[in-house]
């Protein structure tokens, strides 16, 4: 498929999803049939080698969330502000704190990507558990993707993988910048990327074309590979995917379709009634959410800490009140 047909393709599945509610739109959905990537032979299911992570253990104690907004702004003319929820020091179990002191230790990045019309905020109780349990999480506002940023451009989402990477580098600087909150708190060489809907087409970019040997992980949300391809390169990097076989947007075959060209450790979890991930956005104590949360968790536990009872858990977190299914091939 040529990038000019693969571009279009992208654009009419993309903008029909602001429509459906690539984040938290309310109103019934329509859905959209999404023509699936032509290469769907599943990889062959060989061994891989194991995540480049030193072994260690995840922190088993929930901790304090901290928020901050840092300004940037790649070649002067995108402007990038990135929300980032952190460990922060004080009692676990409240509202994150604006720019609270960090806690005590190094902890692991995650980039994050929104959704076509979204914002960070729109994912905020699903990130912020993943910085209670001991995760950096930044999640830039994209120029021309966002709610109520710039001027709207679908394709702009190819761009979207430059973004992160420029992102990720000046939010790995803060680690060495003197007064900052997170200074000496950031292990550098521990980075995943996630994203939903259209950020999962910019998490996906990240480790195709677009590749940032960086990463050692990713989690693609309700994500397809149009425009981005399915070329994985560089070193292995475990991939979780994450789709409701219900999305009335990104057809759960089309997300299955990438999973499966994925050539390192991976699973994928389904969620047999799940959609879009509206429901999954809103509803912050709703089981779902614990289910993708807890799977989420246990998976960058092991991807980023290097936590081998992680991954063991990784199968019940997925499994727990029989709302989802999972394809384990880590």
């Amino acid at each position: 498929m040529s990038r000019r047909a693969a571009s279009l393709l992208l654009a009419s599945t993309l903008f029909a999803s602001v429509l459906v509610g690539c984040s938290t739109d309310r109103g019934p959905a329509e859905r959209v049939d999404q023509p699936a990537p032509q290469a769907t032979t599943a990889a062959p299911a060989a061994s891989a080698p194991a995540p480049a992570i030193p072994a260690g253990s995840a922190p088993e104690d929930a901790f304090a969330v901290g928020v901050r907004q840092l300004k940037l702004n790649r070649d002067g003319d995108r402007p990038l502000p990135v929300t980032i929820w952190y460990p922060a020091a004080g009692r676990a179990g409240v509202e994150p704190a604006a720019s609270a002191e960090g806690a005590d230790g190094k902890f692991p990045v995650v980039m994050f990507s929104h959704g076509l019309g979204g914002r960070p905020a729109d994912y905020a109780a699903l990130l912020t558990r993943w910085a209670a349990a001991g995760f950096v999480v930044a999640a830039p506002t994209f120029p021309h993707t966002s709610r109520g940023e710039g001027d709207p451009n679908v394709l702009d989402v190819l761009n979207q993988p430059a973004d992160v990477s420029y992102a990720l580098t000046r939010v790995l600087a803060l680690d060495g910048r003197d007064g900052d909150p997170l200074r000496g708190r950031l292990a550098t060489e521990r980075v995943a990327a996630a994203g939903h809907s259209a950020g999962g087409v910019t998490t996906i970019g990240l480790f195709t074309a677009g590749r940032d040997e960086r990463l050692g992980a990713g989690i693609v949300f309700a994500g397809t590979a149009l425009g981005v391809g399915t070329a994985f390169a560089g070193a292995t990097a475990p991939q979780l995917f994450v789709h409701g076989e219900a999305d009335e947007v990104v057809q759960y075959a089309a997300g299955k379709a990438v999973y499966d060209k994925v050539p390192w450790p991976k699973a994928m979890l389904s969620l047999p009634d799940g959609d879009h991930g509206r429901a999954l956005l809103r509803d912050g104590e709703g089981a779902p959410l614990r289910v993708v949360a807890d799977t989420t968790i246990e998976f960058l536990r092991w991807t980023l800490y290097g936590d081998a009872a992680a991954k063991e858990r990784i199968p019940t977190a997925a499994t727990r009140d029989d709302l989802a299914v999972l394809d384990n091939r880590l």
